[in-house]
Formats: C-alpha cells, sequence, structure tokens
C-alpha cells in the first residue's frame, strides 16, 4: 500500500511560498533524492502548472537541475483539477470522484507519493488521506502568503526531526 505524504519547503510562521525564498544546495540535492524515490506525485491545478517548468530543458541549468529535471519527468504524475482538460508528459488528469481514485492509488501501488500544494493537501487531510506531513522550515518570517495547512488543520504527533541544510529543518508528523 502507497503512502501519501505532504511536504513543502515552508518560513517559521508557516506559510509556503517558492518565489520568496529557496532551497541552498544542500536541500536542492535532498530534494533530488527525495524526488527520484517517489512512486508518483499528486498536484494540484496551480502546483502542477508551476512545476510545469520541468517539463522542457534550459541552456542556463546546473547539472542539479538536469538531475531534478529527469527525475520529475521520469515519474507518474496525477493532476487533481476540474478546469484542465489536458496534461503534460507522463500525467494522469484526475476530474471526478477523486476521493476513490486516491484511495486506489494507495491500495494499488507501493512506496510514496507526494501530495503537492497545500489547498490539494487540505482537502485530502479533510477526506483523512494524508498519512505523513514533511515540513521543511526555513529561517524566513513572511508574514504572508499561503499557509502550509491550508484547510483542516488535524491533531498530529511528531515522529523524527532532522537537520537537512544549514538552512533548514525537516519535522515529520503523522496523524494522532
Amino acid at each position: 500500500m502507497a503512502k501519501l505524504v505532504f511536504g513543502m519547503n515552508l518560513s517559521l510562521d508557516g506559510y509556503v511560498d517558492q518565489e520568496e525564498f529557496g532551497p541552498d544546495p544542500a536541500l536542492f540535492r535532498h530534494w533530488i533524492e527525495q524526488v527520484r524515490g517517489l512512486t508518483g506525485s499528486l498536484y494540484g491545478r496551480r502546483m502542477y502548472e508551476l512545476m510545469r517548468y520541468w517539463d522542457e530543458d534550459h541552456a542556463e541549468w546546473t547539472a542539479e537541475r538536469r538531475d531534478f529535471a529527469m527525475a520529475w519527468r521520469r515519474q507518474p504524475k496525477w493532476v487533481v483539477s476540474r478546469s484542465l482538460t489536458s496534461v503534460g508528459p507522463n500525467a494522469t488528469l484526475v476530474a471526478e470522484d477523486i476521493e476513490t481514485v486516491i484511495r486506489g492509488l494507495k491500495a494499488g501501488l507501493a512506496g510514496e507519493i507526494q501530495v503537492a500544494g497545500p489547498e490539494l493537501a487540505g482537502s485530502l487531510t479533510d477526506l483523512g488521506l494524508i498519512d505523513e506531513y514533511r515540513l521543511y522550515f526555513h529561517p524566513v518570517v513572511l508574514g504572508r502568503g499561503k499557509p502550509f495547512f491550508a484547510g483542516p488543520r488535524p491533531p498530529l504527533r511528531l515522529v523524527a526531526s532532522d537537520l537537512i541544510s544549514g538552512a533548514a529543518v525537516r519535522l515529520t508528523y503523522v496523524p494522532a
């Protein structure tokens, strides 16, 4: 059975914002390895559109960015959206009966499926489908933006804490 994991970079005050801060080289390497090990990823429309950046090579990319793009392209992706009519390579559009589709993915696959995006994660939390939350805290205070927990705030139990790089600490929680 696959495990649904919601993990993102966030500020000390709980906001996610890819424009305000990014991973240092050590954390970026961590994310590359993380993506390589995934069974697949589950995206909401907005996060998927943002991540489509990795579908095409860019001349200015470093070797690490190419590594991330290759890992991202290789994995299956499921995109939850009622407004999209098509998705890119190695992606499947999920527009109807979302709960049944995701329960089927969990039951039929092994490994980890990453949930990307706080709004989608909030919906899946409400359905009791998220198995683990990984919060990658950065030493930044934003005071605004999209909160990591965009919906219900489930009771959680801390199961691990890890220093990932000089600029990020990961706290891992499971539903209590």
